[in-house]
């Protein structure tokens, strides 16, 4: 199985920058479709991005989508958050997940089987 481990979550103003990074451990990382997600307090957690092994198919939800880019780095086994134009709405604790298929379907949080600890993501107004 894989290990997940989140960084690079912080306070950022409306409007600015974050990337975090999700290091991951065990077996080979390239195995692994990726997700993020992330939960905002009395939220359910959503689905954020996606990313297939080779990094030819990303996946976005429509409310990140022109503000945010995933990627991964096979080789230093990380995957990675780019996230601009950040708006207080952002605001949660994200989540890096990993699958083994790269079927079906993988918005939902039931279709991963490894997750990290989360990262807080906390944008002011």
């Amino acid at each position: 199985q894989v290990q997940l481990v989140e960084s690079g979550g912080g306070l950022v103003q409306a409007g600015g920058s974050l990337r975090l990074s999700c290091a991951a451990s065990g077996r080979t990382f390239n195995r692994y479709f990726m997700g993020w997600f992330r939960q905002a307090p009395g939220k359910e957690r959503e689905f954020v991005a996606a990313i297939n092994w080779s990094s030819s198919y990303t996946d976005y939800a429509d409310s990140v989508k022109g503000r945010f880019t995933i990627s991964r780095d096979n080789v230093r086994n990380t995957l990675y958050l780019h996230m601009n134009g950040l708006k207080v709405e952002d605001t949660a604790v994200y989540y890096c997940a990993a699958r083994d298929s790269s079927l079906g379907d993988y918005v939902h949080k039931i279709a991963y089987a490894y997750w990290g600890q989360g990262t807080q993501v906390t944008v002011s107004s």
